[in-house]
């Protein structure tokens, strides 16, 4: 899972991309790219390390990934290097500046999302132009056509001239023959508000925003995050839950993941899926081999495992099940394969 930390200038994306990945580099050059790999935590994934006493405990991760502005002194020729950074990442944050400074204007928060989201429209509008400028082209000299993309591009024209996102129709954002287009605009958006030290409000978007919102005191955090007894810091700043902690499982709903757990002696470990991804898929997760030779999958709920105490008690108590290659894996399952290859 990959999301790009995107914003307009001064927003405070540097300070948001530190805070979540706690890699503190101030010497750090804004024209490069800089990625950071975060490990989710999960108080499940450390009870079942206590049962096991594991030789490894691997834990689901997330990347965020902060473009760097390039060489280039041509503003267009930077945004556009933005663009195809960010067009393989999985969701894109909006980090908006809600933070008074005394040396730039009053925040404009709603405003600076709908000039953002505009360019990305924008964008994605000067991608499907062309490609349907080819399929015309292909038309007229009687190539073969891809009616269902065709007709999915036209959709696309239609919404974008609207000034409306692709994400705002989810047959368009979720459809198999557009994904090759990686448009920016049909990625799951977080809009983060960065806030003044004493502000957690969250301004209202318009309803056609189609996004989630959250709130992060930026400045504030990335100091406590520098901090060597951060937990003191978050107390008194009344901070209960950290902004990368809220942001992590915001990430995850907004991409609809889930995570599903595999135990033993040698390893504890979370697997991260899609929600409902049939168990077949899920194995292929863990080793192509695995859904290849699936035989069964012998599945126990973490609830039932913490109360019986391990695998095997909670298979003696019946309360483990085999389940077929159809089977919706559910978040917090722990599941053993079967298979032969």
């Amino acid at each position: 899972m990959k999301l790009g930390i995107i914003g307009l200038p001064l927003a405070g994306k540097t300070t948001i991309f530190e805070t979540l990945t706690r890699q503190l580099n101030g010497n750090s050059q804004k024209r490069e790219n800089r990625i950071g790999v975060v490990v989710v935590p999960n108080s499940r994934i450390d009870i079942l390390s206590k049962i096991y006493n594991p030789k490894k405990t691997t834990y689901a991760q997330v990347e965020y990934f902060l473009p760097g502005a390039g060489t280039s002194q041509d503003a267009e020729a930077k945004e556009k290097s933005v663009w195809t950074h960010v067009r393989t990442c999985d969701a894109l944050i909006f980090v908006v500046r809600n933070f008074n400074d005394h040396v730039l204007e009053s925040p404009t928060a709603v405003k600076d999302f709908q000039q953002l989201d505009q360019e990305l429209i924008l964008a994605d509008l000067v991608v499907v132009e062309k490609r349907l400028e080819r399929l015309e082209k292909d038309k007229k000299t009687h190539r073969l056509l891809d009616k269902e993309e065709y007709d999915l591009l036209l959709q696309c024209q239609s919404l974008l001239e609207q000034e409306k996102p692709i994400r705002s129709s989810e047959t368009l954002a979720t459809a198999p023959k557009l994904r090759g287009y990686t448009f920016l605009s049909a990625k799951p958006l977080l809009v983060l508000f960065n806030n003044n030290d004493d502000d957690e409000s969250v301004p209202d978007l318009p309803e056609h925003a189609f996004a989630r919102v959250l709130s992060v005191r930026g400045k504030l955090e990335h100091e406590i995050v520098e901090m060597d007894d951060d937990e003191h810091f978050m107390h008194e700043f009344n901070i209960s839950e950290t902004a990368r902690s809220r942001v992590i499982r915001e990430s995850y709903d907004l991409l609809g993941l889930a995570s599903f757990f595999t135990v033993g002696e040698d390893e504890v470990r979370a697997w991260t899926i899609q929600k409902n991804t049939p168990a077949m898929d899920a194995a292929e997760v863990i080793h192509s081999d695995i859904k290849k030779g699936f035989i069964r999958a012998e599945v126990v709920g973490y609830d039932d495992l913490v109360t019986a105490g391990n695998y095997v008690e909670a298979r003696k108590q019946g309360k483990t099940r085999l389940e077929g290659k159809t089977y919706s894996v559910q978040d917090s399952d722990i599941i053993d394969f079967r298979f032969n290859v």
